[in-house]
């Protein structure tokens, strides 16, 4: 068989993946929908058609569009980012024109949004071949971006209208093993006043900002080059957060700050909780059961995507120079501070969250390099310790509670171990550096 015809049997099933991959995207976004008009909400797709009128939050919509111009020249990206702020102002201007009301930090955003849309229907109509192949996947990363953070959105709201009740006695109970760290994490933080509350709440809330930075960094090369590279921090963003959401209906959590405490965000409260016990008083060990709550509270503990995705951008960010480096252990650092400080997740949800992470990237990273057997092996270690970790929150609470001093190490070399065999088998993958031929000596001249 030529090499031509082995390359074009490539690029069919390459065509068939993609094509199969893009059915499945819409049948659960168009799931989601439905199941999100159920409830009375708009869905990811009724909330994006939205967008395009009304003024949406504009940071989704912009780190799309920023995504979007990697395939872009610097000109044309200067006339996309003109456009999207062009239509932007002519839209409030429209808007404060008819005196209609702007929620705070709603003021743009859609232009974007057009702007991409408009990019899309430029490839179908003014491109050919690659270069239409590369302004489609340009746009459709950009989409990608912002439909995941509606589907997260869909996603919370199903959760908390879904799953009545929660499972909160079991993680705290079973967080004893671990000391209980959101406890002492929340005092911490309130110790180092506002200034401290106020840089980890913004590390805790931006951390798209910065999957968008990285993202930004490792795709600077895509216009020159003209195609992507195999693998990159965005794909393991949208697969973390489009899978734990999934994991946050079998296992409904909403975090110490609810169901111990007074609640956060204008949702919980103490009537809800077990008992106003956070973070002063640590909840005593008794045997738990599943706890009513409201139905506005997400069920987004366990794992903890925050956790997931900061890890994420940690992995990420080991190749880039060193001030990324820095800039993304200090992310990882601050976010599983604001994870535990602010309340909003327990011990057991952190690690649970780099397990996650780590299972996911070993098989994105898979995926690309070829199916070996050590990464298979890796994979499927992964997600073994993941369930097992969710199994013995669930039904050992009690035993892990009791012998702490036995369950807490072991926790902890759980997560080692998937750690230590993630490092062990990426680093087999790495290309080896070609050794350079030392010149043979030379007998002297006689």
């Amino acid at each position: 068989m030529s090499g031509r015809t082995v390359s074009a049997a490539w690029r069919r099933r390459r065509v068939m993946l993609w094509s199969a991959v893009g059915v499945v995207t819409l049948g659960f976004l168009l799931a989601l929908e439905i199941a999100a008009r159920r409830y009375g909400q708009p869905g990811p797709i009724g909330s994006q058609v939205k967008d395009l009128i009304s003024a949406p939050k504009p940071g989704p919509l912009y780190g799309g569009l920023a995504l979007m111009m990697v395939v872009l020249t610097w000109r044309q990206r200067f006339l996309a980012a003109g456009a999207a702020i062009g239509i932007d102002i002519v839209f409030l201007l429209v808007r404060w024109a008819a005196g209609a009301r702007l929620a705070d930090c709603h003021l743009f955003g859609g232009g974007a949004l057009w702007v991409m849309l408009g990019c899309a229907v430029i490839a179908v109509t003014r491109r050919t071949g690659q270069e239409r192949v590369l302004l489609l996947k340009g746009v459709g990363l950009g989409l990608l971006l912002v439909a995941g953070r509606k589907a997260g959105d869909t996603w919370l709201l199903i959760t908390a209208k879904a799953r009545p009740t929660v499972l909160d006695q079991y993680v705290a109970t079973a967080d004893h093993a671990l000391g209980n760290p959101s406890w002492p994490a929340g005092r911490m933080l309130e110790a180092t006043g506002p200034a401290g509350i106020h840089l980890v709440h913004l590390v805790y809330a931006q951390l798209a900002v910065a999957a968008v930075v990285v993202a930004l960094y490792q795709l600077r090369n895509v216009a020159v080059e003209r195609r992507f590279p195999r693998h990159h921090l965005v794909r393991t963003f949208l697969v973390i957060g489009l899978l734990g959401p999934a994991i946050y209906m079998i296992f409904p959590v909403v975090g110490p700050v609810f169901a111990y405490g007074p609640g956060a965000s204008g949702t919980g409260g103490v009537q809800w909780a077990v008992a106003d016990l956070w973070p002063n008083t640590p909840p005593p060990v008794n045997p738990p059961h599943p706890m009513p709550y409201d139905g506005i509270t997400p069920r987004n503990c366990m794992p903890s995507l925050h956790t997931a995705w900061a890890t994420a951008i940690f992995i990420h960010t080991r190749r880039g120079p060193r001030m990324l480096r820095y800039a993304g252990t200090f992310w990882l650092i601050a976010t599983l501070s604001a994870t535990l400080g602010f309340g909003y997740h327990y011990g057991a949800d952190l690690v649970a969250g780099v397990v996650f992470a780590l299972t996911i990237e070993a098989a994105l990273r898979l995926s690309h390099h070829g199916w070996d057997l050590p990464g298979i092996q890796m994979v499927v270690y992964g997600a073994l310790v993941f369930g097992a970790l969710l199994v013995s929150y669930r039904y050992l609470p009690m035993e892990m509670a009791g012998h702490p001093w036995v369950f807490g190490p072991l926790l902890l070399l759980a997560m080692a171990s998937v750690i230590y065999g993630y490092l062990r088998t990426t680093r087999q993958w790495e290309p080896k550096a070609a050794s350079t031929p030392q010149p043979e000596l030379q007998p002297e001249p006689v």
